[in-house]
């Protein structure tokens, strides 16, 4: 009998892989922040529950939410940009306690590339995370409350820019002059990646990974934005003049992480 999924945050990610799943016949339950949205997801097949995380608590049936999950995913990103002052991590630590009640043994954890910061060069699941944004320093917390609790299973996904329908920085840049770091390789993935990725870190059921999710493909963000742009018909971007400087990020997965998942969906539209 497969497994019963909770997925916390059915968005722009979560609903798509939501969908993925029941239609290969996991039992899925799935969270969403707005009344509207709970006929969609039932419609779907998933179980939904309305669920709300704050810094004072959690409003709604968490209990019932986490009552028959084997695998939780928490997908509920930092909201920094429309409240600065949120205190992501005392909204991560509620769940925990909620999970610690529930027994709730596998977490997967969607995180960000963010965490490395400004580091350069090459950066694998190895290299030392050193957020500089208030939104990588809070996720890194997250992560390792999470992580420290030996009594969870937990599989950190750390994704790059993510593109897909109705997302992708092309149309960010388009028609702006004078843009810096042109030769800087871009670090993104698919929706579809996503995806495949959570998927197969379901199947194989693994313990406590650490995965980057990042498309193996690396082209300089002043190709890569302007044939898009290109393609799109937008205007492309101009960059200012800059030397070839390869001491850039380039984030790249261990060997061991391109053993459980090969990426099928190009970052090239």
């Amino acid at each position: 009998m497969n497994k019963t999924i909770g997925i916390l945050g059915c968005g722009w990610l979560g609903l798509p892989l939501a969908t993925e799943l029941v239609n290969t016949h996991y039992q899925v339950v799935g969270s969403t922040t707005t009344q509207e949205k709970l006929k969609q997801l039932k419609k779907i097949g998933i179980t939904p529950f309305l669920i709300q995380l704050s810094e004072t608590g959690i409003e709604g049936d968490i209990q019932g939410f986490l009552k028959d999950v084997d695998v939780l995913l928490i997908n509920v990103p930092p909201r920094l940009r429309s409240t600065p002052k949120e205190d992501y991590v005392k909204k991560i630590s509620h769940l925990h306690k909620a999970l610690i009640a529930a027994k709730i043994k596998m977490v997967i954890f969607i995180s960000s590339t963010s965490v490395y910061g400004d580091h350069q060069g090459r950066v694998t699941e190895a290299t030392l995370a050193e957020p500089s944004s208030e939104s990588g320093k809070q996720l890194l917390a997250a992560e390792d409350l999470l992580r420290n609790d030996r009594n969870l299973n937990v599989t950190i996904i750390r994704f790059g820019g993510l593109i897909g329908p109705n997302r992708h920085p092309a149309n960010f840049v388009a028609g702006k002059t004078g843009l810096s770091n042109g030769m800087a390789p871009v670090n993104l993935i698919h929706l579809d990646d996503c995806v495949g990725l959570i998927r197969t870190v379901i199947a194989n059921n693994p313990t406590n990974l650490l995965i980057n999710g990042v498309y193996p493909l690396h082209p300089s963000k002043q190709a890569y934005y302007t044939e898009e742009a290109t393609k799109k018909g937008i205007a492309p971007p101009s960059y200012l003049p800059s030397s070839n400087d390869k001491n850039h990020k380039i984030i790249e997965n261990a060997p061991e992480i391109v053993k459980i998942y090969q990426y099928h969906t190009s970052i090239i539209s």
